[in-house]
């Protein structure tokens, strides 16, 4: 028995069928955003092969981060790259101009379970190698607080850095010197896309850290109280 499948963006539930190439973007099955000319017409398809759903990018220049749904599975998938969807819940994440995108895709029957990511009691979140002092989570929560703030998935907008600044009391060399040692951090543990050429760029480097901070769950939406 073929295992169903739904995707679901902003409360709009689709469900492909195993004999079809599902498309996701801006003209596509799924229409993402037609009005993001940063977004590709087709960015990622959903299909059934070899016994397993995949979900595919077949975009030239955006990356999405997809995680299941507690955040202890994370990959980037890179234009041309596919993965299985082996997961009840995966969620993904990818930005397009001035906009990040989420949207789940649940899968019945499929043979990997989730585990929980648990915080220490002093407040500090451990991903493998990495350890993020109070501020340097209060950083992440504001980053994504757009996205954190919905009810539901959808679109939520990368923030300027002299808005998150000014969001959490700091001056704007604070809030960089602070998004520089966790890029740093991130990066010496393995995240790709968080510094070096022009994916290092601000906005980029932003908007990566804002994907990768959702997708691993290092922030939620009950983190959003730390904020003043």
């Amino acid at each position: 028995m073929i295992p169903a499948v739904a995707i679901d963006f902003i409360g709009e539930e689709y469900q492909p069928k195993p004999e079809e190439r599902f498309t996701i973007g801006r003209d596509g099955d799924l229409v993402l955003d037609e009005d993001n000319n940063f977004l590709h017409r087709t960015f990622l398809a959903v299909y059934y092969q070899a016994d397993l759903w995949w979900l595919e990018n077949v975009g030239s220049q955006l990356s999405a981060t997809v995680a299941d749904g507690s955040g202890t599975f994370q990959a980037w998938l890179s234009p041309g790259a596919r993965l299985p969807l082996v997961f009840p819940s995966t969620v993904i994440w990818f930005t397009a101009g001035p906009t990040t995108y989420e949207f789940d895709i649940r899968v019945s029957d499929v043979p990997f379970e989730r585990l929980p990511i648990s915080e220490s009691a002093d407040g500090q979140v451990t991903l493998g190698p990495v350890s993020l002092t109070g501020e340097q989570k209060l950083l992440l929560v504001a980053l994504c607080e757009d996205l954190l703030s919905r009810r539901k998935v959808g679109a939520g907008a990368v923030p300027q850095s002299a808005k998150v600044a000014k969001r959490l009391g700091w001056a704007v060399t604070k809030f960089n010197r602070k998004l520089d040692l966790i890029c740093e951090k991130f990066t010496e543990a393995g995240v790709r896309g968080l510094r070096g050429g022009v994916v290092g760029a601000a906005s980029s480097r932003k908007a990566r850290l804002i994907e990768y901070a959702m997708a691993a769950r290092i922030v939620t939406p009950d983190d959003l109280t730390l904020l003043p």
